[in-house]
């Protein structure tokens, strides 16, 4: 059925299209060879085909313009009145002999054009005689179509009538006057069309208006381009004029599309001096009406008038824009209580972007926005719909987007009582947004007060909030925490007890977030920690009334409940490097106890906490790495640690790593610092013992496997022994380094199964260096001569 029609209307088209070019083709003939009757006859035949009634709107304009471009040619033959000798006068009465009314008023209205042109007759007569005619089509369709075919025709006529007519200002009224009746007529016949059919044929009717909407805005474009329309015609004739005809059509679709007209149509200064009575008509409006669309425009619209230029923002100050957008808002959410959450959240997203173009520097009106807001979002349910809460983000970044500084978002005392309304999933996300505005502006913190309000807008991600249930993947977890941790470094203050205060709340906060968080924040807050110790250094006493740690052994003590916390998740490879670094800390603040204390702990940690056998070999080394740079220990307390280091690697589970790690504490007993150790023998009692274990792992490898095993150890070990040659160590000598490198030959000859391995290779490098060492003369090659290759 619905082909069916569609195939008769292309046909009542090609029938409509065929009868105009066939009377088309006679008119022509007749305005060529002047015949003024002939070309009225088979024009009036021409455009009785627009009486049809078979067509939809959007056909109906198809068979429109091919009339509209033939009356063009027809109107410039009645303007030369030398091919047709009559009048202007006398044609404008001639045409209205046409036997059929449609026909007639197209006739009449393209005389009428020519007539006003003319001058021949009081403008105002003619208009209002050309619009009161028009009344007699009252068909909808027909009759949009004739009164667009008038305000077309006229509208060249029109724009310029003020500079083209004596009288000037009462004959622009007129002028006026005749563009807002006939959009009254046409506002009439289209909010009609509604009501024609019921039921189902609604839905079609209001499509098919929707088509035709332009044919009446077309009068609010004409009138907007009439140059003698001035702010104080607007105000007190054509606004309320045209606000009345919005509010009595009583019509959803026409109150939007002809409240979107008049924002678009007139000049943004119109609007800001007429903003009270535009606003007056929005709640009036039908509740179906989207009304957050209109205004969004409209607030936008001034927006970029304001941002056009600084001397224009005194008139938003002058007309309380703001207040006025505010109650208006206001008044339409009371009365359109069917409005949607998202309708609603919508306007205020709007009247903030608003507030923060016109008005930056007044952080009172976005407060005052968020508050509003709140109340809306207070008296709802839990938001559910995801299109209201992308705009409760779209609220909240809006400031962060103006002012490019969380900081100044802080301030507003509303900003974190939105961010409750959102729910879990989404408060991550807004979290996310307000840590990466930090990060891109480089935005520092550097209070305690707006770091407690941060972390109470980012809890999201640093507790689990109250019914949340956790279905994060792993890797977004990893991220937004590693985001948590980037922040706490971005949180600084110069002043020592402000720093101590910030360090305590963001502890506070972090140990909320319970044990899975914690080695991701923990490091970030240690380290933060340690860049105040280090301002501090020297500052033994308390500082008088100060409850927060500004002193470096307060500040310590901190720092071990801190990293003391990581045991509960467990992850003790971390919580061993952080003991270190803070024992190095303490040792640049010449802190021996502190110092001694951490290593402790970390030996704790290593004991008791690490079995893995390969995290036992990095932390070893670590251990090693840290406790050789050290030189605030005693003797005492130096020989208890280094002999600590020394047993726990020899005790290493795989003789490999057992050598390696006790070659590396030789380090221990010889720093090669002004002031450092310097204990040749305890250093050459390390390497003895590492060539013992080397030996061990070589006969183990020959028994387990038949090879001769690692001889790289015994490689590396000849490096070392090099090592502290070179650095003047008397119990290293020549022979020992002979012994050793006869020894390495007579294990590399055992395993010449291999040749070109890896042991070979770094052989061969550590033979050329002494070689060269020999060639390089001097003292260091006297002492590398006695060595044979």
């Amino acid at each position: 059925m619905m082909l069916n029609g569609a195939e008769d209307e292309e046909k009542w088209l090609a029938e409509g299209i065929a009868g105009i070019q066939h009377n088309a083709f006679y008119m022509h003939r007749a305005l060529d060879s002047n015949n003024l009757r002939e070309a009225l006859k088979y024009s009036a035949q021409m455009l009785s085909e627009l009486r049809t009634s078979k067509l939809s709107p959007h056909k109906y304009y198809e068979l429109y313009m091919r009339a509209f471009d033939e009356l063009r040619m027809l109107e410039m033959f009645f303007k030369d009145e030398s091919k047709h000798g009559v009048s202007v006068v006398d044609l404008y009465e001639l045409v209205q002999h046409a036997g059929n009314i449609l026909p007639r008023l197209y006739l009449l209205c393209t005389v009428g054009s020519v007539y006003i042109k003319s001058k021949e007759a009081p403008v105002k007569e003619l208009l209002k005689d050309l619009v009161e005619m028009c009344r007699g089509v009252q068909h909808p369709i027909r009759g949009l179509f004739l009164r667009s075919y008038l305000a077309q025709i006229s509208r060249d006529k029109l724009t310029n009538i003020g500079s083209d007519h004596e009288g000037d200002v009462d004959t622009v009224m007129d002028a006026v006057e005749f563009v807002l009746q006939n959009f009254s007529e046409m506002n009439k016949l289209w909010v009609r069309m509604q009501n024609q059919e019921p039921g189902r044929a609604r839905e079609k009717r209001k499509k098919e208006r929707s088509e035709l909407q332009d044919l009446v805005g077309k009068n609010l474009h004409v009138l907007g381009q009439i140059e003698r329309v001035d702010l104080d015609m607007y105000k007190e004739t054509v606004l309320p004029r045209v606000l009345e005809q919005v509010v009595n059509c009583k019509d959803d679709l026409g109150q939007y599309y002809l409240m979107d007209c008049i924002i678009q149509v007139f000049p943004d200064e119109y609007h800001l001096q007429t903003l009270e009575a535009l606003l007056g008509a929005c709640p009036q409006l039908q509740p179906t009406v989207d009304i957050k669309t209109v205004l969004s425009r409209l607030m936008d619209r001034l927006s970029k008038y304001a941002a056009s230029s600084t001397d224009v923002l005194h008139e938003f100050l002058q007309v309380e824009a703001f207040t006025k957008l505010s109650n208006t808002i206001e008044k339409v959410i009371e009365v359109q209580v069917d409005m949607p959450a998202v309708g609603a959240i919508t306007l205020y997203v709007s009247l903030l972007t608003f507030t923060l173009r016109v008005h930056p520097d007044r952080l009172d009106y976005a407060d005052q926005v968020l508050g509003a807001c709140v109340k809306k979002l207070s008296n709802m349910p839990k938001l559910e719909d995801s299109l209201a809460t992308k705009q409760v983000v779209a609220l909240l970044r809006a400031p962060l987007e103006k002012y490019n500084d969380i900081v100044t978002a802080l301030t507003l005392s509303n900003y974190p009582r939105v961010m409750d309304h959102l729910d879990n999933g989404t408060n991550k996300v807004m979290a996310m947004v307000i840590i990466e505005s930090i990060m891109k502006n480089n935005t520092c913190i550097s209070t305690a007060d707006k770091v407690e309000v941060l972390f109470e807008l980012i809890k999201g991600l640093i507790k689990d909030l109250d019914g949340a249930v956790d279905e994060l993947d792993e890797e977004d977890f990893k991220d937004e925490q590693n985001s948590v941790a980037k922040l706490i470094h971005m949180l600084y203050n110069d002043e020592p007890e402000e720093m101590g205060k910030i360090i305590c709340i963001v502890w506070k906060h972090t140990m909320a977030g319970g044990p899975k968080r914690l080695p991701f924040t923990v490091p970030s807050l240690v380290f933060s920690a340690l860049r105040l110790v280090r301002r501090l250094q020297g500052q033994e006493g308390d500082i008088v009334g100060e409850v927060v740690p500004a002193t470096p052994k307060k500040i310590f003590q901190l720092l071990s409940q801190i990293i003391e916390a990581l045991s509960a998740v467990p992850s003790p490879e971390l919580a061993l490097r952080l003991y270190l670094h803070c024992a190095e800390a303490a040792h640049d603040c010449d802190l021996e106890h502190v110092a001694y204390e951490f290593f402790t702990q970390t030996f704790v940690l290593y004991e008791e906490e690490i079995a893995n056998s390969k995290a036992q070999l990095t932390a070893i080394h670590l251990i090693i790495g840290a406790l050789q740079r050290m030189t605030v220990f005693g003797v005492e307390n130096r020989d208890t640690l280094t002999h600590k280091a020394t047993g726990y690697s020899a005790r290493l589970l795989k003789k490999p790593d057992q050598c390696r790690a006790v070659y590396t504490c030789s380090h221990l007993f010889w720093v090669d610092d002004e002031d450092g150790i310097r204990d040749g023998e305890r250093v050459l009692l390390c390497l003895k013992r590492a060539l013992r274990i080397a030996n061990a792992a070589q006969q183990m490898a020959n028994v387990a496997r038949g090879s001769s095993g690692p001889i790289t150890l015994f490689v590396e070990i000849l490096n070392k022994y090099l090592y502290f040659f070179e650095k003047g160590n008397q119990q290293i000598t020549a022979a020992a380094i002979q012994d050793l490198i006869e020894l390495i030959n007579t294990e590399m000859q055992g395993d010449s199964a291999n040749p070109g391995s890896d042991p070979d290779v770094f052989l061969a490098s550590t033979l050329r260096y002494i070689q060269f060492q020999k060639q390089k003369g001097g003292i260091m090659g006297g002492k590398f001569e006695s060595i044979e290759l």
